[in-house]
């Protein structure tokens, strides 16, 4: 594994989008939770390790078929069954009803048609990844909505929102819900997402007020896939290009390699690293409208963290 990292390459190449905002703050997020946390480096390898232990066994087994046979010796190295996350969402709006029960809905209804493959666009995948469309069959189902109201402008990327001490909403049993903090971070910060391994009581995602749910006000980020992306890394899928330049991976075989993130909505092919770029994948930084597809590698990926002993067995379990 001597191609794992957790750092984000020196020269800042995700920038920001055309219109100034910066679409995920996931990876810096994730440095500061680095040096918090002497531990959460260790934690992170393991669970690497154990999603790359598990996916090489898949492919050498018959596509998850339990390894021995399936007589009830070891379980299968990719989780196959469907799973439900419930998800808790924690309001911090400004005033009251400012995050409608509209938004609410939508985003969960997004986030279910794009992890079970039937966001509409698909139909427009370009023939060289038709074939590596995965449907993920998870589906979210909205456990409860925790609302406070507080006139701050901006909570920040240090996870002051998850904190009743500090003015927030504390995480509900992170172990075995999916929490959605919904608040104005700013900075022109769409949203961010903490990895499998990280502590429980900031364990989730953060999305800001204008990009939860389908909202005018979000313009072309304004459809709910920020959070259909940061679901994703919540689910240990790292962005499309790796966060490094050609020669540094997001870890999953069947995505090719780019050397920076793509905005708006590029024509294909868009060529970096002598490949397309799958620009389209969830894992990108394009515009809402124009990303409609996780890969086979990225879904088995996500699933290799629901096996027992896995980071989010919680859940199915």
């Amino acid at each position: 594994m001597s191609d794992f990292t957790l750092l984000v390459a020196d020269d800042d190449i995700a920038g920001k989008s055309a219109n100034a905002l910066d679409k995920c703050h996931s990876m810096k997020n994730l440095e500061y939770r680095l040096k918090k946390d002497p531990g959460l480096q260790k934690k992170m390898y393991d669970i690497e390790y154990q999603t790359r232990k598990a996916t090489a066994m898949k492919s050498t087994t018959g596509k998850g078929k339990p390894v021995g046979g399936g007589d009830g010796g070891t379980p299968p190295p990719i989780y196959t069954a469907p799973i439900t996350i419930p998800v808790v969402v924690n309001i911090i709006e400004r005033s009251e009803g400012n995050v409608t029960q509209a938004q609410i809905s939508s985003q969960i209804a997004i986030l279910n048609q794009d992890f079970n493959n039937n966001n509409p666009r698909t139909s427009n995948i370009p023939g060289e990844f038709a074939g590596l469309v995965a449907n993920a069959n998870v589906t979210f189902a909205l456990a409860s909505v925790v609302s406070i109201v507080d006139s701050r402008t901006s909570w920040g990327t240090n996870d002051a929102m998850k904190f009743s001490s500090q003015g927030g909403i504390d995480a509900t049993d992170s172990s075995n819900f999916l929490n959605i903090w919904v608040c104005e971070i700013g900075g022109g910060i769409l949203g961010y997402a903490q990895f499998p391994g990280g502590s429980p009581a900031t364990d989730g995602v953060v999305i800001g007020t204008n990009y939860f749910g389908e909202t005018v006000a979000g313009g072309i980020y304004g459809k709910g896939r920020t959070a259909t992306h940061e679901v994703g890394h919540w689910l240990n899928l790292r962005h499309i290009w790796g966060d490094g330049r050609c020669r540094q991976d997001d870890f999953v075989a069947d995505t090719p390699s780019s050397d920076a993130p793509n905005y708006n909505c590029p024509a294909y092919p868009t060529v970096n690293c002598q490949s397309a770029d799958m620009t389209m994948n969830y894992m990108d930084y394009v515009q809402d409208d124009c990303m409609y597809m996780f890969s086979n590698g990225q879904n088995d990926r996500m699933r290799a963290l629901f096996v027992p002993g896995g980071a989010r067995e919680g859940l199915v379990n």
